[in-house]
């Protein structure tokens, strides 16, 4: 694998130490909200309704007191006062304004800001780079504002969008491409019309680095591209509503949160925050003087890591995503969701499991259905590490392991029964 070129930073933000990066949010908070208040009809129409005093809001836990608000009630509110949903002063200059499905429409953010340029530094793109960036170059805010943060940090960007996998190729041949930026299967589908058109790709390209957003690196395929074909693999993660929300770093040990947002882990249902290490929604606010959309809720399901990472960036991280708010389950106040078992079930050799959730009195019961051989030392060993592994990777205690024989479950059935009455 090649490791990302050097230890540094973007900025001074990164490393910032922790007392002066607490500061640092608690002031751009108060700051938006305040600017907030005074600009956006919305805003100031949600904070009255509550009678919250905008002074009051100074800190992350204080936006508790503000609402989520959904992608489902973003669009909502567009149609509502159309075209920003009031979340943006009338007086405001917008460079462009994107849309994405709904539709939604997007102010964007001053081309001075570094939209998606800290992921692409952490991950090695510099000057003398030439990345093809395979997202669309549209309405919607993808190619423009990946292209922006590859110029950002220097790098030589070819506009090539979703063009088919044979003109990927010819590009990447005659431009000498070095670096790629798009969805993982996208690549492997380039890499594999590469090879039907009888081309060896490690050998005969130059693309040794490659950033991935918009959909799911998996692990098998992150090993493919780097041991088969050299080339070293990072995530990207964020909206199109809120921009860039966190990264991977050479370390690639979970996501750095960047410094332009302000990232909550929270119960779906209450809004509330929870524990650092906990399950829950990430919802995003981006600092900014333009667009108010406090409390974003993405849908999708993360939890933080606060451990110091290797690479010396101070920021908490996302242990990246775990699934969609809908498809989790709450057993004794913490969310278990499918991917969870799924990664529970990679750590064994991809066996087959199933999570039955009941309740005996007033308490929650977990049962785990194993699928596995008959007794034997593999068992043995099973049992031994499997409650260690499942508490790791879902923080939450099985009370009993029912193992079954292989071949019971069905493929089609649900990797979490939830069998609770609330009568």
């Amino acid at each position: 694998m090649i490791a990302a070129r050097g230890h540094h930073y973007f900025d001074a933000k990164e490393n910032m130490p922790l007392g002066k990066r607490q500061g640092y949010y608690k002031q751009s908070l108060a700051k938006m909200i305040r600017l907030g208040y005074e600009k956006s009809s919305r805003v100031k129409n949600i904070l009255d309704e509550r009678n919250i005093d905008p002074r009051k809001i100074r800190s992350v836990k204080d936006l508790e007191k503000l609402p989520v608000i959904s992608r489902e009630q973003l669009v909502k509110i567009e149609i509502e006062e159309p075209p920003f949903g009031g979340l943006c002063g009338k007086d405001v200059k917008i460079d462009r304004i994107f849309t994405s499905p709904g539709p939604v429409y997007e102010p964007h953010l001053s081309e001075k800001e570094s939209i998606w340029a800290r992921g692409y530094f952490a991950a090695g793109f510099r000057k003398g780079d030439v990345v093809l960036n395979t997202f669309t170059y549209h309405m919607v805010a993808a190619g423009l504002t990946f292209h922006g943060g590859l110029r950002k940090v220097g790098a030589t960007v070819i506009p090539s969008g979703a063009s088919s996998t044979e003109n990927q190729v010819q590009l990447i041949r005659d431009l000498g491409a070095t670096g790629y930026t798009g969805t993982p299967s996208f690549l492997i589908a380039i890499i594999k019309k590469a090879e039907e058109m009888g081309y060896d790709f490690r050998n005969h390209f130059k693309i040794k680095r490659a950033s991935f957003i918009a959909e799911p690196l998996q692990p098998s395929l992150r090993e493919k591209f780097e041991h088969e074909y050299g080339i070293d693999t990072y995530q990207m993660y964020g909206a199109t509503e809120v921009g860039d929300i966190a990264y991977e770093c050479q370390a690639k040990n979970g996501w750095h949160i960047c410094e332009e947002v302000v990232v909550e882990i929270v119960d779906p249902a209450t809004g509330k925050q929870v524990t650092p290490g906990e399950l829950g929604e990430i919802v995003v606010t981006r600092l900014n003087n333009i667009f108010f959309l406090f409390r974003f809720g993405t849908g999708d399901l993360s939890k933080l890591i606060k451990e110091r990472c290797s690479c010396g960036r101070t920021s908490l991280r996302l242990a990246g995503i775990s699934g969609r708010v809908g498809e989790a389950t709450k057993v004794r106040g913490m969310f278990i969701a499918p991917s969870q078992l799924k990664l529970v079930s990679s750590r064994f050799g991809e066996l087959r499991l199933q999570a039955l959730v009941d309740r005996e009195g007033f308490k929650d019961f977990l049962t785990l259905r194993v699928e596995t051989e008959k007794e034997g030392p593999h068992r043995a060993k099973l049992e031994q590490e499997f409650e260690n592994v499942f508490h790791e990777i879902c923080t939450v205690k099985i009370d009993k392991i029912e193992f079954i024989e292989k071949g019971t479950l069905d493929e089609k059935e649900s990797l979490i029964v939830d069998r609770r009455s609330w009568k």
